[in-house]
C-alpha cells in the first residue's frame, strides 16, 4: 500500500509509515491488559531472564547515587521495576510510551508496588522524546524499537537525552542462528502465537502482527550499523538464546 509517501512493513504488507503508529497503537490497545501474560506464554517465561541481563548490563548502582533511567516504550513498567529492585535510593525511572493504555498498566503496578515515587509515567513519542538534552544517566527499550516507524530517529533521540558517558540498551527479538531451532521457531511464531493470542486476549492478528514485525526487522549487524549512525560508540551485541533475542548496546562518549 502506498500513500505517496515513505512505506514500511507492518507484518509482510506495505503500510505508510504515517499509518504504521496508528496500527501499531490499535496492537497495543487491544493487548495492553494481558501483555505481561503473553509474554510469559510467548517465551516460555525466558523474557524474564533477558530482561534481567539487560538489567544486569545497566548495572544501576546500589547505594545514594543519583541515577535516571529512560525506559523508552516501556509502558506496563517491567524494566523500571526491575532497575528500581537492583538500585539503591538514588534510582530513579521515566517510563516513556506512546500508548496510553499501556502507561495506565505501568502507572496501577507501581502503585501496587510501592513505587510512585521512584517511577514516573510520561506519554511521548519515541521519534520525539518530550525531555531536555543530555538528562539522563541510561536508556532502555526493551521489544519496542521494531515497533517504531522511524527507527533511526528513536536511535538519535535515545542518543540526544543522554548524558556524555551514559548507555544506551536495547534488548529486541533477533536472528536464530541454531540449525534446527530456526525452523521450530518459525513454526511456533506463525502456528502456536496468534492462535494464542486470541485465546488470551481475543486478538490473534494483533498477535499475528508482532510475529511478523520480528521477521522484519534488521539483523544485528544492521541494526548495530544504525546504532553507530546515530553517534554512539563502542557498539556491540551479545545474542541469546540462540539468537531469539539480542542484547544491543552502544555509549555516548
Amino acid at each position: 500500500m502506498d500513500h505517496g509517501g515513505q512505506t514500511t512493513h507492518f507484518g509482510f504488507k506495505d503500510v505508510a509509515l504515517d499509518d504504521k503508529q496508528r496500527l501499531v497503537n490499535d496492537v497495543f490497545h487491544s493487548v495492553a491488559q494481558r501483555y505481561d501474560l503473553m509474554n510469559d506464554l510467548m517465551s516460555a517465561g525466558l523474557h524474564r531472564v533477558w530482561k534481567d541481563l539487560l538489567i544486569n548490563a545497566l548495572n544501576p548502582p546500589r547505594n545514594g547515587k543519583p541515577f535516571a533511567l529512560l525506559d523508552v516504550a516501556g509502558g506496563t513498567g517491567d524494566i523500571a521495576f526491575r532497575a528500581a529492585g537492583a538500585a539503591g535510593a538514588g534510582f530513579r525511572a521515566t517510563v516513556c510510551d506512546i500508548n496510553p493504555d499501556m502507561l495506565g498498566v505501568g502507572r496501577a503496578r507501581a502503585a501496587a508496588r510501592h513505587l510512585a515515587h521512584r517511577i514516573s509515567f510520561v506519554e511521548g513519542n519515541a521519534e520525539a522524546l518530550p525531555f531536555p538534552d543530555r538528562s539522563f544517566d541510561a536508556t532502555a527499550i526493551a521489544f519496542g524499537i521494531r515497533n517504531v516507524p522511524r527507527i533511526d530517529l528513536a536511535l538519535a533521540e535515545a542518543f540526544r537525552v543522554l548524558k556524555p558517558g551514559s548507555r544506551f540498551l536495547c534488548l529486541e527479538f533477533s536472528a536464530v542462528d541454531v540449525p534446527g531451532l530456526d525452523r521450530l521457531y518459525e513454526l511456533f511464531s506463525f502456528k502456536v502465537i496468534p492462535p494464542l493470542g486470541k485465546a488470551v486476549t481475543g486478538d490473534a492478528e494483533a498477535y499475528q502482527y508482532l510475529v511478523e514485525s520480528i521477521r522484519k526487522f534488521p539483523k544485528p549487524n544492521a541494526f548495530a550499523e544504525m546504532i553507530r549512525a546515530a553517534g554512539f560508540l563502542r557498539v556491540g551485541h551479545q545474542p541469546l538464546s540462540g539468537g531469539i533475542v539480542a542484547l544491543h548496546s552502544g555509549w555516548r562518549l
